[in-house]
């Protein structure tokens, strides 16, 4: 009786760590992980990014589906789940892409991409190479590399599927900025000093 009990505990603890994995170095986009935001679907405060995953990154996407697939059989057993919802999608596949991305684009092509996201009362823990804290929203954004740990759950609510739970980021180096403005203001401008006549003090009342 002990020993069915130590197996069984034993399956449940391989099972969960299965479901748990550190990713390679991966880019990101849609960076909020200092502050929650809302999220227009569920109305609920998250913090989330989107994981983009270069295909050359094979043991990382390997870990993923073993993953997928663990936290799929805890939730649904065998059961066959016709229209199940599978979190990595690929950006050279044009119906996995998102809104109006287009196929062979960045920063799609070549990479599967997944959104990873954890509750508003969870944040994730974000720090660098010498694992201290990053604390300003300057230095980790949209385009940067990283390392993620993340878990993987299936639900079962409306639709059926499997997500990924976002536990840490270890940021590993700045990228191409993703969308948005890729400048800063004082890139953009030198100090300015007015000449006469330039000043107006009606001009914004």
């Amino acid at each position: 009786m002990n020993r069915h009990i130590g197996r069984t505990e034993m399956t449940i603890e391989i099972a969960a760590n299965v479901k748990k994995l550190t990713t390679g170095v991966t880019r990101v986009g849609f960076v909020n992980v200092f502050r929650p935001r809302k999220n227009q679907n569920s109305d609920k405060e998250e913090y989330s990014m989107q994981l983009l995953i270069p295909k050359s990154e094979k043991e990382t996407i390997a870990k993923i589906k073993k993953a997928v697939k663990q936290a799929k059989e805890d939730k649904f057993g065998g059961k066959s789940i016709p229209k199940l919802r599978n979190p990595l999608r690929d950006g050279d596949n044009p119906d996995d892409l998102p809104g109006k991305a287009e196929l062979g684009a960045e920063p799609y092509a070549g990479h599967f991409f997944l959104n990873v996201k954890s509750n508003a009362d969870n944040p994730p823990g974000v720090v660098d190479l010498k694992l201290e804290k990053i604390i300003d929203p300057s230095e980790f954004t949209s385009g940067d590399y990283c390392r993620v740990s993340m878990n993987a759950y299936a639900y079962d609510n409306v639709s059926q599927g499997v997500s990924f739970g976002l536990l840490n980021v270890q940021v590993v180096r700045k990228g191409k900025p993703i969308g948005g403005t890729s400048s800063r203001p004082e890139d953009d401008f030198e100090v300015y000093q007015p000449e006469d006549g330039d000043e107006d003090d009606d001009f914004l009342s």
